[in-house]
């Protein structure tokens, strides 16, 4: 009796492995934090956002590049504030009008003034491409269609960005 039982175990055993779903293709992405910097939908690895303010101070400080707009005291924390539209060669806002997304790239903050943020979303890693090599923007590492359809995201390059 007990060797009728094994075989019947190893029965269903043996036909549950043929009915299990094979496994399916896994494509890795990464979470983007989408934001709009005049009209330009730019991009950068969720991982490096701390954090997104609507209201904040900023301290002028002499004597810095014009994209360097002051710091902000967060919680105890002085954090660079750089306007991104300036650094890309535009206009500033008027104070008041931007929001202030803060990152922290290899442990250091800082934080940068945008228009607005559209949205966080999966991006696949491989829908991510170069940008072409003759382009002299050295703040973006790549970029992609966005998978809703809603137009093409520059992808940020935080490394450069902290760059003096």
């Amino acid at each position: 009796m007990k060797a009728v039982q094994e075989e019947a175990l190893f029965q269903i055993s043996s036909e549950y492995d043929e009915t299990a779903p094979q496994e399916e293709e896994v494509i890795e992405s990464r979470k983007h934090l989408i934001f709009v910097t005049d009209n330009l939908k730019l991009g950068l690895d969720a991982e490096y956002v701390v954090e997104i303010l609507n209201h904040h101070t900023v301290t002028y400080l002499p004597m810095m590049p014009d994209y360097i707009r002051g710091i902000f005291n967060m919680r105890g924390q002085i954090i660079p504030i750089m306007d991104i539209r300036q650094r890309l060669g535009k206009f500033p806002l008027e104070d008041g009008e931007s929001l202030l997304v803060v990152l922290n790239y290899n442990e250091t903050q800082i934080g940068i003034l945008v228009d607005s943020v559209e949205s966080m979303i999966d991006i696949p890693k491989d829908s991510i491409v170069p940008i072409p090599s003759r382009s002299a923007q050295k703040l973006v590492s790549g970029m992609c269609t966005l998978p809703d359809g809603s137009g093409t995201m520059l992808v940020l390059d935080c490394e450069q960005l902290l760059e003096p």
